[in-house]
């Protein structure tokens, strides 16, 4: 409608954008240092010279010694023949992942040594971490150039390498490590996305002042899927399952329940080429609807440069959304009842993010009114040139507005970012962060003030024989304020790395909510005015079959 005083309506959108941009927001603080964490990230080398360098580490989100607070490992690369330069040689049993146990009171303790993990010679790039044997305690995969390392939770805060023993030690160069139950019989598989051929720097036809040869130098992997026997083994069902893709090049995965028909599909980031997303028809197979779907490529119909998967659904409208960084641009992919749309234009991202390298992104509530936002790092891919990290803002139906400079001093730093994760390390209420940059110090960024709106946080569990594990692949909806969200428990998603297993809701104004859970086994509960401001821990009896 016209408005008939322009002056006045002027003035009228003034304040409104004025009010806008004088809300009291969160701001993170960098609080690494301080809570005891020193771990620096390193690929081996002192200088960037190759793909296997330059694809940086993630970090892992979990509670390894079931006290309730999240703690926290990270990996990184290590010198490593074939891939780092003599001059490096120096830096030779130097380097080593690190696991630090979560004291409560904001403090962290390197247990590294006391926990047996630390992969010492293992050039690492990814970590995830779930219950594999379902006794109770949550156990340690490593995703490495070179064979894999899965660790037993030996329960007593020390853990047991079980990689030869499980069929895990994946030969491939592997990134990330995807747990869920595709076939709900009680034990929990893992898909393991692999990236390509690395030919220990023969290839040198490239484009000098590029740095280095990029992917398509390479050949590609396929991805991996191992089936859990129940005795401690794993089997390779790749081909059985209908997921064989020879000439992947996969960055990072992610499962949901992205069409809502109760199973667990599986979304692939690809580099270089098209996406692939295995829709689970039930019968123990995966059927790749990418290209049906419209999630194969890039937006201008291009491969692009794609990075880890974020997902969540940002305009409430009851169905999962795909956000995911990439080198060029980066692709927001809103699901409709007819595939996914491309919205990274319409939702005012494209123009905050086109600007920079993206690599790991976390969608994730931060000031809890009940939107989700997205938090993402940025950095050169062949060289360490530093760019600022970006957090935008969800303004309600899923549009965004940059908040980075309203959001605290480390939004005006700069650094060569490559993996990042989330995690409520404090149980304040509100969403922290952790981010892994490349050849230099991790930075865990402390939310403050994000609890000022109220929320909720749903931590579900299964009870079986063997003891209490998360409840990976149950759905849990949160209705408050006439608003409904959902989510599904599966933490490995975003690039290399893992976060909060539990499930955290912003609830806004609202002082209670209505909680349904659907359990993997089908069963759905409902727990109706359930105050906020808490954990709601839900506990299921299932049953786990015996082995095969």
């Amino acid at each position: 409608m016209k408005c008939r005083f322009p002056l006045r309506c002027l003035a009228a959108a003034g304040a409104l954008l004025l009010a806008a941009q004088t809300v009291e927001l969160p701001v993170f603080t960098d609080v690494t240092k301080a809570a005891g964490i020193g771990f620096r990230h390193s690929y081996g080398d002192h200088h960037l010279d190759n793909i296997v360098e330059g694809t940086g580490a993630g970090a892992c989100t979990f509670d390894y010694n079931n006290d309730g607070l999240m703690d926290l490992y990270f990996v990184t690369g290590t010198w490593t023949r074939g891939v780092s330069d003599n001059e490096g040689r120096d830096l030779r049993g130097k380097l080593s992942n690190r696991l630090y146990r979560n004291d409560g009171g904001g403090a962290f303790t390197d247990v590294t040594a006391q926990a047996g993990v630390d992969g010492k010679g293992i050039f690492s790039s990814g970590c995830s971490a779930a219950d594999y044997d379902n006794d109770g305690d949550v156990d340690l995969y490593v995703l490495n150039y070179g064979p894999n390392i899965l660790y037993r939770n030996n329960g007593d805060g020390a853990f047991s390498d079980v990689s030869a023993a499980s069929g895990l030690a994946d030969p491939h160069w592997s990134l990330s490590g995807v747990w869920f139950d595709f076939d709900n019989d009680g034990w929990l598989d893992v898909y393991v996305c692999n990236y390509l051929k690395y030919d220990d720097g023969k290839f040198r036809d490239f484009y000098p002042a590029q740095g280095y040869p990029g992917p398509l130098s390479y050949g590609g992997e396929p991805d991996l899927l191992f089936r859990n026997n129940g005795d401690g083994a794993f089997t390779d069902i790749t081909k059985e399952a209908g997921l064989w893709q020879p000439d992947g090049r996969g960055m990072s995965a992610t499962a949901s329940d992205f069409n809502n028909d109760g199973l667990l599909d599986l979304f692939v980031a690809n580099d270089a080429m098209e996406n692939h997303y295995f829709e689970n028809t039930g019968k123990d197979r995966f059927v790749e609807k990418a290209l049906a779907l419209g999630v194969a490529f890039g937006e201008g119909g291009q491969g692009v440069s794609n990075m880890g998967p974020a997902v969540g659904d940002v305009n409430r409208d009851g169905l999962l959304d795909v956000f995911i960084p990439n080198l060029n641009y980066c692709n927001l992919l809103i699901q409709t009842p007819k595939g996914f749309e491309y919205s990274s234009d319409r939702t005012g991202l494209s123009i905050i993010l086109g600007q920079y390298a993206g690599w790991a992104a976390v969608m994730f509530d931060y000031d809890n009114d009940a939107w989700l936002d997205i938090f993402v790092v940025h950095g050169n891919a062949h060289h360490e040139y530093v760019q600022e990290d970006t957090l935008v803002r969800n303004k309600g139906g899923g549009t965004f507005s940059d908040v980075s400079k309203r959001s605290g001093k480390y939004f005006s730093e700069k650094y060569v970012g490559r993996g990042a994760t989330w995690g409520d390390y404090d149980n304040d209420g509100d969403i922290d962060l952790v981010v892994v940059n490349l050849n230099d110090h991790a930075r865990l960024l402390r939310n403050d003030g994000g609890n000022r709106g109220n929320w909720l946080q749903v931590d579900a569990k299964l009870k079986l024989p063997g003891g209490v594990r998360d409840a990976l692949g149950a759905r849990v909806s949160v209705t408050s304020g006439g608003m409904r969200q959902f989510d599904d428990v599966i933490p490995v998603r975003g690039y290399l790395s893992q976060g909060d297993p539990r499930l955290h809701f912003g609830l806004g104004q609202a002082t209670q909510a209505d909680v349904e859970i659907r359990w993997p086994d089908g069963v759905v509960e409902k727990h109706p005015g359930v105050k906020a401001n808490q954990t709601l821990k839900l506990v299921h009896e299932a049953k786990a079959g015996g082995k095969r």
